[in-house]
């Protein structure tokens, strides 16, 4: 059988469900003695270990992976010298054992150790490694032949210290509590056996898997690196500064005033291509990638392919590396310090599918700088530029084990992550004053309002002859007849900076030439890539802090939230002197002035109307956080909320809370305005209508022009304008947004161990993530962070945890009188109620499927009741495939995937009959009824459970978006 089921998006469809019963199959038959495997959906990943019967439930739900054509994994072997990627059924070999799985790490590790090398310059043999790097294979070599104690098959010396190092990185177990616990297994184990004593000895042991990096000394005020050319200095050339700082004469070491860590990126990158899984990935955006309409990937945005056509020979190999870099500051002590500031740079692989692309496991440290570098980034950015530079000229010598020949791998920048204070750090222009906005630059509308500066004058995105261009009293009190800001190429940039004179490299003085109007602050390191002015995009905005900024303007505005709202007394007499919007004007009796409340606010009544029905929405587990904590009904005011929960309460709740309490000319452009975001922040998106919502948004903010005061028009407010420009250019928001980036720190702040030193806390920390991170990547069998290790531990490392009972085991269970307990955590997922936009809607969210063979193995059982019965009634159960399915349609899907028939009797001759239960009966109808295809008021079936949501606030939403109307 073909399996270009696997490719099948309809995972509802006859060919998807008989592929899956055919890896089922296969999965049984050529691994007969396992109880788990890997779960090949897109979800698992191949790396969590899962029941068979739970494997088929995944598939069916989430899908497989698409580039999983070749069952390698489940025992199915892999031919590299064939030319065609047919896969070899005939030649199988059962799952290794952890010792060989251990031995293939090493030999990805060093793919090329033990090659005979008898010719010269052909490229597809591996050229010698060097003696240290020799020594290392030899020692992890020693080590994974050494049995742990004599007579012991099942662990050698490696085995043993990875799986235990990968339960100390998972559990966050400190090396003092490892420490005791190395030291009771080796008293438990023969007094003969090799285990290490402590954790340091065990890190040396994995010292060879590790990719390591580099300590560069810092001046003391940033000034430049002792690095390269000033490897050998003592004192800095700009400041006379001293490298290191005043000791004892007696102390025969020397410490450094400031380091900093460089993790070298070639080796990183090589990594990718000795795993033939993360090899053929790396290819995915060229041979795997859909060009449609439909953007997925990055690879469909026009910055992309513009690069494509501008160096056709870096896009000719799939395999160079695409790159993006984030960079953010985060305090690694909590609230005990709340003036040191941890800086570090990341860098993440755009080649990968999406279902991959922004995972923690790929992504890479690059940089750790101890302090807040402000301008003097570029100082620290120097190693990393000048080996990007490398990579781009010369490239680096790689092994792909996919293919089993050598390469020259390339790498190229695409664009940079950040936040909107970073971003003035690493592009060098200033993100404060006049030109705050990067992208209309010196042509952007400002002006001084209520003692700030605003950004207004969006109609100039309109067309030439739009009626509001001549309207004067309901905007700013004049006509617009400018035409939109222009477009900035990369070349006039660079020849823009080259015409300026800036202060020296590290130094913290402004430029020397002041006189000039522009905005700059210093000449970027990056503009050094000889690439850079070629691309049309190069630094993205963040589109989750735009949204969280934009949400507390406009919630603190219309809530009149003292503080956070921007309808102040300053900007009611700013009205004043511009002579607009007379009804809001301060009030004057007397000798006094009064500011009344304005109509784009709620009264005191509604304000807690309003906070009442934002305390009283649950949302399901890992949906949302519990916002009712953030609400302050006595007070009026919302506190504590994150850039997630700003996320949902602007797409999910604003539009559902305020449509009977405000105004309908204030609620219509706030309800586009959410659905602005839920567009644009979709996973998939379409050209048409980012095109739409490019002009939308336009006249969403020149509708907030007429009803709020210029002060509400923040410069997060303004480039709102930008970001259905930037997703046409970049792809999909969820590429080059925050949410990742700041995820990871939060965990790098978790691994902060000495108070003293956070910072070598935490590259240590990393690097070892990395090693076990490697062997999880081929062999799944360690990750560092929580989220990604729940249940990815072999069977050996932890059994699985009890599964809660299915609906059809709780009716049963009613019917005979009894209720079976559901664990907590269910018990509060099925009360549960999510928001949709205008309406809601009840979630049923069903827990995980029971592994007896009564009620788990979906595909198997209806093969059995098709032959018992010749036909399969509706079940009983809410299936999660059909959540997107048609009315007309999801009866026959459910009776596809069906458990055991509803009206299913038992057989005479068996032990114990099993009645109907009555909720089977009330459900479903017989099929003989004669309104079984009637609907109810809402217009769905009876017997018809509602779609099951899933716990991300953009999983839910359709493929294909509708463009914003008025």
């Amino acid at each position: 059988m073909s399996r270009r089921w696997i490719q099948n998006p309809n995972r509802c469809a006859d060919e998807y469900l008989d592929g899956i019963e055919e890896f089922i199959e296969f999965a049984r038959r050529h691994n007969p003695s396992a109880t788990r495997i890997r779960c090949p959906c897109r979800r698992c990943n191949n790396t969590f270990w899962e029941t068979i019967e739970n494997v088929g439930f995944h598939l069916v739900r989430n899908g497989m992976i698409e580039t999983y054509s070749i069952w390698n994994l489940h025992g199915e072997q892999v031919d590299h010298a064939s030319s065609s990627n047919a896969p070899r059924v005939d030649n199988v070999e059962p799952i290794v054992d952890p010792n060989d799985q251990v031995m293939g790490i090493i030999q990805d590790a060093f793919p090329f150790a033990s090659t005979n090398i008898n010719q010269e310059g052909e490229d597809d043999v591996p050229t010698p490694i060097d003696s240290a790097e020799f020594e290392q294979y030899e020692k992890l070599l020693k080590n994974a032949n050494q049995e742990l104690y004599p007579g012991c098959k099942s662990f050698s010396v490696l085995t043993a210290i990875v799986e235990l190092m990968h339960g100390k990185i998972k559990y966050r177990m400190s090396n003092l509590c490892f420490d005791y616990f190395l030291g009771v297994f080796k008293r438990m184990l023969p007094t003969d056996n090799c285990l290490p004593k402590d954790h340091k000895h065990a890190q040396k042991v994995l010292h060879g898997l590790g990719l390591g990096y580099e300590k560069i000394h810092a001046c003391k005020n940033n000034c430049m690196l002792f690095y390269k050319e000033h490897e050998t200095l003592d004192t800095c050339p700009i400041c006379n500064e001293s490298r290191f700082k005043m000791t004892s004469q007696n102390r025969t070491t020397k410490i450094p005033q400031k380091v900093m860590r460089y993790l070298p990126l070639k080796p990183r990158l090589q990594r990718l291509y000795m795993s033939t899984h993360t090899a053929t990935d790396m290819r995915w955006h060229k041979e795997k990638r859909v060009d449609d309409d439909v953007m997925r990937h990055p690879a469909d945005g026009e910055a992309w392919k513009e690069f494509d056509r501008t160096f056709p020979e870096f896009a000719a190999d799939p395999r160079n590396v695409r790159l993006g870099l984030a960079t953010d500051g985060f305090n690694p002590y909590g609230i005990l310090n709340q003036h040191h500031s941890t800086w570090p740079i990341f860098a993440f692989p755009y080649n990968l599918p999406p279902w991959k692309c922004m995972k923690k496991e790929y992504m890479m440290m690059t940089v750790l700088i101890t302090e807040d570098p402000g301008r003097s980034i570029d100082v620290y950015l120097r190693p990393l530029v000048d080996e990007l530079k490398d990579l781009w000229t010369n490239g680096v010598r790689t092994f792909d084990k996919s293919t089993g020949r050598m390469f020259t791998l390339r790498a190229a920048v695409m664009w940079t992550v950040n936040d909107f204070p970073a971003y003035a750090m690493v592009f060098g222009w200033s993100t404060k004053g006049y030109m705050a906005c990067p992208v209309c630059k010196e042509d952007v509308t400002s002006g001084w309002h209520a003692g700030k500066v605003c950004y207004l004058g969006h109609r100039r995105w309109l067309q030439w002859d739009h009626e509001w261009r001549e309207k004067d009293k309901e905007f700013d009190g004049n006509t617009e007849r400018r035409l939109r800001p222009r477009e900035w190429s990369g070349d006039e940039i660079l020849e823009q900076l080259n015409r300026l004179d800036f202060a020296p490299l590290g130094k913290t003085v402004s430029r020397t030439r002041p006189s000039t109007h522009l905005n700059w602050t210093h000449k970027p390191m990056f503009f050094e890539l000889p690439y850079w002015s070629k691309l049309k995009l190069r630094h993205n905005l963040d589109v989750m802090h735009v949204e969280k900024n934009v949400f507390d303007t406009l919630v603190g505005t219309i809530l009149d939230i003292e503080g956070k709202t921007k309808d102040t007394i300053k900007a009611r007499l700013d009205l004043e002197r511009m002579g607009i919007r007379r009804g809001l004007w301060m009030n004057r009796d007397s000798d006094k002035a009064r500011r009344d409340l304005a109509f784009f606010s709620m009264k005191p009544n509604d304000k807690k109307e309003f906070l009442k029905f934002v305390s009283s929405v649950k949302f399901p587990d890992g949906y949302a956080s519990n916002i009712a904590r953030c609400v302050n009904v006595d007070g009026g005011k919302f506190t504590g909320f994150k850039s997630h929960d700003c996320h949902v309460f602007m797409q999910r709740l604003l539009p559902v809370g305020i449509r009977h309490l405000l105004p309908e000319d204030v609620v219509k452009p706030i309800i586009l305005l959410s659905r602005f975001f839920s567009q644009l922040t979709a996973k998939t998106l379409r050209r048409t209508d980012m095109f739409q919502l490019r002009h939308d948004i336009v006249q969403v903010l020149c509708k907030f022009e007429m009803i709020f005061p210029p002060a509400f028009f923040t410069s997060m407010m303004h480039v709102m304008v930008h970001l259905p420009e930037e997703a046409l250019l970049a792809g999909p928001v969820n590429y080059r947004w925050m949410y990742p980036i700041e995820r990871l720190l939060g965990e790098l702040k978790k691994s902060v161990r000495n108070k003293a030193k956070p910072e070598g806390s935490i590259v240590e920390a990393w690097v070892q993530y990395e090693s076990l991170t490697f062997c999880g990547i081929k062999h799944a069998m360690a990750s560092f962070f929580p989220s990604f290790c729940k249940s990815s531990a072999p069977p050996s490392l932890s059994p699985p945890p009890p599964l809660p009972p299915t609906p059809v085991q709780l009716d049963r269970a009613r019917d005979e009188g009894g209720t079976p307990e559901l664990p907590r955590r269910h018990r509060r997922a099925s009360r549960r109620v999510c928001f949709g936009f205008g309406r809601i809607s009840s979630a049923v969210i069903l827990p995980p499927p029971a592994t007896n063979s009564a009620t788990s193995d979906l595909i198997t059982r209806r093969r059995a009741v098709t032959a018992t019965q010749g036909s399969e009634p509706p079940t009983q159960v809410t299936v999660a495939a059909t959540a997107a399915a048609s009315p007309a349609t999801a009866p026959a899907l459910m009776d596809r995937l069906a458990v055991g028939p509803a009206g299913y009797q038992a057989p005479a001759s068996s032990a114990s009959s099993v009645a109907q239960p009555v909720s089977a009966r009330r459900r479903h109808r017989p099929a003989s009824t004669t309104d079984a295809t009637s609907t109810d008021a809402s217009g769905s079936q009876p017997g018809l459970a509602p779609p099951r949501l899933s716990s991300k606030p953009n999983a839910h939403k359709p493929q294909s978006h509708s463009a914003l109307g008025f």
